[in-house]
């Protein structure tokens, strides 16, 4: 946050009023637990009887499947992943009991490297696949979606995605040739794959196409809705709190310099170098607010990680949250300097000012007992993947903000720094 002069006054963005109101209504949540809970004993027991026959294990993987599929596999981890682990164990890649494609997914999915050689028997002598006619629909988008599971060189896998690619994009253009369920599954698909879809939103589109499904496991698909509403009357209780621990500051009339936007956080400095209360005296008006809520914060969570043996990881945070605002800093510098920097300045600090490799850091301290300190150290040293993260949602924030922008006092965007190289040149 750039420091302005001793008045205390700063350059405002005029942002609309939050749309979501100081409360959320909390609904009832004992009812929904014990549902919940007697329908996971259901399915449960389920898992465990098809997995003891292995006449029914093709049956256990379209169970799993549609488990993961309806978003509620986290009430069943250890199950699935030891089955899973079993299933490798028995069969290795001598996998003879059907269902080929889930079998290969859900395995790759779950770390067990077995081989794309089972799909050559899908082919005839002159390489046709033979199983997934234009009349076996779910056969072919079983297939389609185990090609995204493919390793460089499988070029079985490769050869599989262009034909199943090419048929199922045929079917699109006349629905008629497949029944108005199937369309829109394999509209989706095309558009985007289950390995590169959210948990969350895929349950949501999953749900009503599992319920139209004449075989469909209704103990499953009422756990996969009531599941869905526990999760969401969770998330409701969540920011109540957070909304009156919000509405306590008036954000709105004391920092109207900031985005009103709790809800949206909720999904998605040099005074922080020293990480105490006894700078509070030193600091302009309009950080004296914020200053001692985000310290408030951190002790909170300090608290809850030392009760869980795990206050080691609270320094990680720390170090990141301040990685975090020293970027602010340091744009702040270039906005009152008037200076544009290259398109690599840019992105050295804007890739941290975006905040996502301090939310990713951040999120890792609230996942318990399965966080160790590896993650953390991983994070931390800005590995590939978290870089490439951040360079896509700054790319995407710096394109939707850009003309806004312009209109106030702002650092340099990465669309004027490009700009701005491009007339140097």
């Amino acid at each position: 946050m750039p420091v302005e002069q001793e008045n205390g006054i700063r350059p405002l963005a005029n942002f609309p009023p939050c749309i979501w109101g100081d409360q959320m209504k909390q609904e009832e949540q004992d009812a929904l637990e014990q549902v919940v809970q007697d329908l996971k004993e259901e399915v449960r027991k389920e898992i465990l009887a098809k997995l003891n026959v292995a006449a029914e294990h093709a049956n256990f993987l379209k169970l799993i499947d549609a488990i993961q599929r309806l978003g509620i596999a986290y009430y069943f981890e250890e199950e699935i992943n030891q089955a899973l682990q079993n299933i490798y164990i028995s069969y290795g890649d001598n996998w003879n009991r059907g269902c080929t494609s889930i079998w290969f997914r859900l395995l790759r999915q779950a770390g067990f490297f077995v081989s794309c050689d089972c799909f050559n028997n899908y082919k005839d002598k002159e390489g046709v696949y033979m199983e997934c006619s234009t009349n076996d629909v779910q056969g072919m988008l079983d297939l389609y979606e185990a090609t995204y599971l493919r390793m460089p060189g499988e070029v079985i896998l490769d050869d599989a995605l262009v034909f199943t690619k090419t048929r199922l994009d045929h079917i699109a253009k006349y629905p008629h040739r497949a029944n108005n369920i199937y369309s829109t599954q394999i509209q989706q698909a095309l558009k985007q794959p289950i390995r590169k879809r959210l948990p969350r939103l895929e349950a949501i589109r999953y749900i009503p196409f599992y319920q139209e499904q004449a075989s469909h496991n209704e103990s499953l698909l009422k756990l996969a809705k009531t599941g869905f509403d526990l999760l969401q009357s969770l998330h409701k209780k969540e920011l109540s709190q957070l909304s009156k621990w919000w509405k306590a500051y008036d954000v709105a009339n004391n920092l109207p310099y900031a985005r009103n936007r709790l809800v949206e956080c909720y999904f998605w400095a040099q005074a922080f170098e020293r990480w105490s209360i006894t700078c509070l005296d030193v600091l302009p008006e309009y950080m004296k607010l914020i200053y001692p809520m985000v310290l408030d914060v951190f002790t909170e969570m300090e608290e809850i990680l030392a009760n869980e043996g795990k206050a080691c990881h609270i320094d990680y945070v720390k170090e990141a949250m301040k990685e975090y605002m020293r970027s602010y800093m340091k744009e702040a510098e270039w906005r009152n300097e008037g200076y544009t920097p290259t398109p690599d300045e840019h992105l050295s600090v804007s890739l941290i000012s975006c905040a996502y490799k301090f939310l990713l850091i951040a999120s890792l301290a609230g996942m318990g007992d399965v966080i160790t300190d590896e993650p953390f150290k991983w994070a931390s040293t800005f590995p590939p993947l978290v870089k490439a993260s951040c360079e896509l949602c700054r790319s995407q924030d710096d394109i939707v903000s850009h003309m806004e922008e312009q209109e106030r006092e702002h650092v340099a965007s990465g669309v004027e720094c490009y700009m701005y190289q491009s007339i140097r040149r």
